[in-house]
């Protein structure tokens, strides 16, 4: 069979998989509980391999390995932060939340918080309801975009078209099966995933020669690719921008699409084992895709550059390096992987937008229209709502995606992704670690950490990069270091100047 056959093959069998999973899910779910929370049954290796499928997205496969296409070894201070924030959320975090949940017969991460801090006028179940629909939506747009890059890249179909193709399939079986669909499709993905990004630089080292004439071929195209500092020695500037890659670990740490997964596991006893399989998964998956950008550089570079911020990518990898896996893929592997990889490709993006459709039509649903606004509706009465909300939102984030293609033609994927994740992280992060481990963290803390969260990710990216002296170094930070900081130091001495809540005994148990 020609290749094309090969590529189609591959594209219909996965994408085939994800809508019968999808309808054997949809059978097995009752009610709102088995909707949001998959009934609180889940194992570790489901959750596990979800919350990394989840947590990563197309940044990683496309993104990441495009990041280390244009800049090399500064891209394993990436894999670094990735790691240490993985684990602390699976080892530090994961067991406390799931206790509490566990106590407050919790279904959302709005639900914990409102317990958490006995909020009777639903201020916090507001709050984090705005901020989840406001930058999922963009962080679903992004992973839209990239569905149709990947269709663009690997098949030559217009991005339109790739779009229209892979938003329908994840539409259909996340609108039916709901949480348990998009778990049990993660974990499928995830495998995916992992094999993709295990597979390929093997392949890569063959083909290149082994390591030593890849090394060498690296530094005679850019010395900097083998540098740590990227060949610009320790400056101020230098320093921020690697401590703003390492750091990108801390959305891990209480983003509300990974806590999701910790609150429907089975009991806590599941953590440990759950830790071991996501720090594996997290150490070669991650380091393969920066592998894989750099022997890319070397199998796939061409004459003909342009800048991605201050370094040269060969114009052949396309914006941020980001066609790098595809290119690879097409010159190295036979035309029956090709579909394969296809298929992993589009379940980095997909596992990550049906996560996050879930859990934005959990925050209007659950959150505001049931909890706030009718609070004696019962639960079974809200399943067929929570399929039109699911529905309705990612309709607006093909809406946003689409304008974006349109009025934005040199974005990036890693950095359009970055923003939507920073954007949930610097908002929820702050508040869950300190509702977790400080008994005297207040009910208006938590608050005026979260609205610091949400308005400070577009102040540290739009406005204060401008200002003279500082801007640059701030800049250079990315904007979820110091707005994730700032929520914490705000959330803190709001809560010192408050009332200490009742809640230490709570959390000594959650803690033993």
């Amino acid at each position: 069979m020609d290749p094309v056959t090969w590529k189609a093959i591959g594209l219909i069998a996965y994408l085939a998989i994800l809508l019968g999973i999808g309808a054997a899910a949809s059978r097995k779910m009752t009610d709102m509980g088995e909707y949001f929370a998959a009934g609180k049954d889940l194992g570790f290796w489901s959750v596990a391999f979800s919350a990394r499928a989840t947590g990563e997205s197309a940044w990683l496969l496309l993104g990441l390995t495009g990041m280390g296409a244009a800049v090399g070894m500064r891209g394993f201070w990436v894999v670094l932060g990735e790691v240490l924030g993985v684990m602390g959320a699976w080892m530090l975090m994961a067991k406390r939340f799931n206790r509490l949940t566990r106590r407050y017969d919790s279904l959302t991460i709005p639900d914990y918080l409102e317990s958490r801090f006995r909020d009777g006028s639903h201020a916090l179940r507001l709050v984090s309801a705005f901020a989840l629909v406001v930058f999922v939506t963009i962080y679903v747009s992004a992973q839209i975009d990239a569905t149709g890059s990947a269709f663009e890249t690997f098949l030559g179909w217009n991005w339109y078209l790739g779009v229209a193709i892979g938003f329908g399939v994840v539409m259909a079986y996340s609108v039916t099966g709901g949480f348990k669909a998009v778990v049990w499709s993660d974990v499928f993905q995830g495998s995916l995933m992992f094999l993709g990004l295990v597979g390929l630089p093997i392949v890569s080292f063959g083909a290149v020669g082994g390591l030593r004439p890849w090394l060498s071929n690296l530094y005679v195209i850019e010395p900097h690719l083998l540098s740590m500092d990227g060949g610009k020695g320790w400056t101020v500037e230098v320093v921020a921008s690697t401590a703003g890659l390492a750091l990108i670990g801390l959305g891990f740490m209480g983003s509300p699409q990974i806590f999701a997964r910790f609150l429907a596991l089975r009991d806590d006893a599941e953590v440990p084992k759950g830790a071991a399989v996501a720090f594996v998964w997290t150490l070669l998956a991650d380091s393969g895709a920066v592998l894989t950008g750099m022997l890319g550089r070397v199998l796939l570079d061409r004459p003909g550059e342009v800048m991605i911020g201050t370094d040269a990518v060969p114009g052949v990898l396309g914006k941020g390096g980001q066609d790098v896996l595809p290119l690879l893929v097409e010159q190295l592997m036979p035309a029956a992987l090709i579909g394969l990889y296809i298929a992993i490709v589009l379940s980095a993006i997909m596992s990550t937008v049906d996560s996050l459709l879930v859990l934005a039509s959990s925050a209007a649903v659950r959150d505001v229209y049931q909890k706030v606004l009718n609070p004696d509706l019962p639960d079974d009465q809200l399943v067929g709502l929570s399929r039109l909300a699911t529905l309705a939102l990612g309709g607006v984030a093909l809406v946003i995606a689409v304008l974006v293609a349109m009025f934005v033609p040199g974005r990036t994927i890693f950095w359009f992704v970055i923003f939507g994740w920073s954007g949930i992280a610097a908002t929820f992060c702050p508040a869950m670690i300190l509702s977790l481990y400080w008994a005297r963290y207040t009910r208006n803390g938590a608050l005026a950490s979260m609205i610091t969260g949400f308005v400070c990710v577009p102040l540290f990216k739009f406005v204060v990069p401008s200002i003279p002296t500082v801007g640059p170094i701030v800049g250079a930070l990315e904007e979820l270091t110091p707005a994730f900081a700032l929520a914490m130091l705000v959330g803190v001495v709001v809560s010192l100047l408050g009332e200490p809540p009742a809640v230490e005994e709570e959390l000594r148990q959650a803690a033993e």
